[in-house]
């Protein structure tokens, strides 16, 4: 989520394991880059956190250019043998910029700087969306209001909420 010069970024804690919840509080959202740089992970803990250093390798190669650290990485996890067959997805981003990245190429910059990735993922975008346009909450509240609302609805979402800000 962002608003007014902030990014705000939440993660549930829920681990779930074929058909039950194995761990409450993980943490899924983290700050890489000395600080200035946000991301989040969902799908195969062990992939994401790949992921998460693969990213964070490609902004020291590109002297923390976020969007051409992004585009470097989705085009090494679509290319490479070993990276194609992780299964997880990255949302990054810092002040100025918020990212989905994918398997199959994708960098995704949202328009209204709000996104989501997780099974829990539409239910914490459409509430944020709402949150947004009707209310003068912060990145910070609608991020973590956003998230709330979704882990009452999805099963595999809870509600031990971090929330980080840049």
């Amino acid at each position: 989520m962002r608003r007014d010069g902030k990014l705000a970024m939440a993660g549930d804690g829920q681990v779930t394991f074929d058909k039950f919840v194995m761990k409450h509080s993980a943490r899924k959202v983290r700050r890489i880059a000395g600080g200035s740089v946000l991301c989040g992970f969902a799908g195969s803990a062990a992939d994401g956190i790949t992921l998460l250093e693969k990213f964070e390798g490609k902004l020291a190669e590109y002297k923390g250019n976020l969007l051409r650290g992004a585009v470097e990485l989705a085009k090494d996890w679509r290319q490479d043998r070993a990276l194609r067959r992780l299964e997880a997805l990255l949302i990054v981003g810092n002040a100025e910029h918020l990212m989905v990245i994918s398997g199959n190429g994708d960098v995704i910059e949202p328009d209204e700087g709000i996104a989501a990735i997780g099974s829990g993922g539409p239910y914490a975008q459409a509430a944020a969306t709402a949150l947004l346009h009707h209310s003068s909450l912060d990145a910070q509240s609608i991020a973590r209001e956003a998230l709330g609302i979704a882990s009452k609805i999805d099963i595999y979402t809870n509600d031990d909420i971090i929330v980080e800000v840049a």
